[in-house]
């Protein structure tokens, strides 16, 4: 009998599976679960996208496309981050279409890191950044943010972790999980503090549509930041496409022609059909996306009050649809806290600990559900907290 533990690899048997997904895949085997864990949108795809993926259904022609991606769609993309940022890319050579903003963030990764060499990742953040950086042999290094600095990122935070084996800085902002944003003042120290090095920063844009009061602002729009970043968007959360599995990466044209090679050999194009939705997405949406913000907005406002309410004290985000309320005052760990919720109360969080080590003591729920949901689930939390206390009595 074959020895699978002996022929696997090394490698991918010291990685972790997601912790996002752990306590989602255990709700999907239960009644009566409020989850609040992924970040998928409940708005449909706005109907405009859809009718688009209809009419090409319709031509009954559907191929595969060029590698780096439909040029409608590239030129859109470039029109794009030119009218929200003011930086050109040429679609041509600067663009490539990827599944999703997942498989652009492997590329941007691949693309850059050798073995030994050293990856800024600033945490919280998304699951997937360190793990990739550790498929591709470099050394994933933890940059902490702080509740007190309102989870941004400060040239404290990294220049003590800068080496000569630094290749590269993963800026996940706006954040998931806190909803942390970043504003020009707060990027411009960090851009000075890279500007007269190799290092590249990876800067993961995705919920760059969603934020409440305050414009997003890009690396990319500051001197000298162009050149070195590597910039990455999708469709995913702004137009409510997760199933389209849609993304983008821009980067200058030495990069591009690199990266491109991973894509070509691994992916080959990503889907016609949705390439062809997203031209649509991309000319004709905004209207589509400010109504979904200002209903993430009446939850994220709801969500925010209620847990400060309770007594947990909760994180202002002002960005994507998440809050990351501290549950340290509980006695239990993250992971302890959402196990205890989801079994007793059947409401299904994401530990703070998934998102590397500086989230322990938070939870993350997501408000891409309704207000109804919601609601729901906040007396479920609230009469969870009361069980609490009865036991410390």
């Amino acid at each position: 009998m074959i020895d699978y533990d002996k022929v696997l690899s090394d490698k991918i048997k010291s990685i972790k599976p997601s912790g996002i997904r752990k306590f989602f895949d255990i709700a999907g085997t239960m009644e009566g679960v409020i989850s609040l864990g992924v970040g998928e949108p409940d708005f449909s795809t706005p109907w405009v996208i859809r009718k688009a993926a209809i009419n090409v259904l319709e031509r009954k022609h559907i191929v595969y496309g060029p590698n780096k991606g439909l040029a409608p769609l590239r030129n859109a993309v470039s029109e794009r981050i030119m009218k929200k940022h003011g930086v050109k890319y040429d679609p041509e050579k600067e663009i490539i279409v990827t599944v999703g903003g997942s498989e652009a963030i492997d590329l941007a990764i691949r693309g850059l890191v050798d073995p030994g060499d050293e990856v800024l990742v600033v945490e919280p953040c998304f699951v997937c950044y360190a793990p990739l950086v550790e498929l591709s042999g470099g050394v994933a290094v933890s940059v902490p943010t702080k509740l007190e600095n309102n989870f941004k990122l400060t040239v404290d935070d990294i220049k003590d972790k800068i080496t000569d084996r630094t290749k590269l800085l993963i800026l996940p902002f706006p954040n998931n999980p806190t909803g942390a944003v970043m504003t020009r003042e707060d990027l411009e120290p960090i851009a000075e503090l890279l500007r007269d090095t190799n290092i590249m920063v990876l800067s993961d844009e995705i919920y760059s549509e969603l934020t409440y009061g305050i414009k997003h602002f890009s690396i990319i729009e500051l001197e000298g930041m162009r050149e070195r970043t590597i910039y990455v968007n999708g469709f995913s959360k702004a137009y409510a496409m997760t199933g389209w599995r849609l993304g983008y990466v821009s980067a200058p044209e030495p990069i591009i022609t690199q990266i491109a090679k991973i894509h070509q050999y691994g992916i080959m194009c990503s889907p016609y059909i949705s390439q062809n939705a997203a031209v649509e997405a991309l000319t004709n949406c905004d209207a589509e996306i400010a109504k979904m913000v200002d209903e993430y907005n009446v939850r994220r406002k709801f969500l925010v009050s209620e847990f400060n309410r309770l007594g947990l004290t909760c994180f202002d985000p002002e960005g994507a649809f998440y809050v990351f309320p501290c549950i340290s005052s509980t006695g239990l760990t993250s992971e302890e806290f959402c196990e205890r919720l989801l079994f007793e109360e059947k409401v299904a969080t994401v530990p703070g600990s998934a998102f590397g080590a500086s989230g322990e003591g938070h939870i993350r729920i997501s408000y891409a559900y309704s207000l109804k949901h919601l609601m729901e689930a906040m007396k479920r939390i609230e009469k969870f907290l009361g069980k609490l206390e009865d036991e410390k009595k």
